[in-house]
């Protein structure tokens, strides 16, 4: 998909403000018991996060493994996040699909409670790096 400019922008702010929106719920849901839950919002406000990384570069993912492969593949190698980032994204990946389609599963406080400042430092870490980015170059544009 090629995007304008503008539409770019916009989808990327779109996605960080997710980002922060679901990070909030996430922290709101743990203060209810809710594990599984929580770990699926923690899941997917780094996922909005990533993808708003994936579509400031202009780098398309068309699935959620795609996405956390392209982020290892592409910004983990580069240097850009760190393996540690990397390991975050997956290991979110992986609860999320546990606790919401493993039969006879629960997280626990104990899991899920210490992704929170990993994943709020993540979704800022990127924020950071497409603010002192130059956007993707796409030609022909306008």
């Amino acid at each position: 998909m090629t995007l304008k400019s503008q539409e770019r922008n916009d989808i990327v702010s779109y996605r960080l403000e997710r980002a922060r929106q679901t990070l909030k719920e996430a922290v709101d849901i743990g203060r209810l018991g809710y594990w599984n839950l929580a770990a699926n919002r923690l899941y997917y406000a780094a996922y909005y996060a990533s993808a708003a990384l994936l579509i400031h570069n202009g780098i398309e993912a068309s699935s959620h493994k795609g996405i956390v492969r392209m982020i290892g593949m592409t910004f983990v190698r580069q240097g850009i996040l760190n393996s540690e980032d990397s390991q975050l994204i997956g290991r979110l990946f992986t609860m999320r699909q546990t606790g919401d389609y493993e039969d006879l599963f629960d997280w626990k406080e104990s899991d899920v409670s210490p992704m929170y400042l990993p994943v709020k430092d993540y979704i800022e870490r990127i924020e950071s790096i497409i603010s002192t980015t130059e956007q993707y170059a796409i030609p022909n544009e306008d």
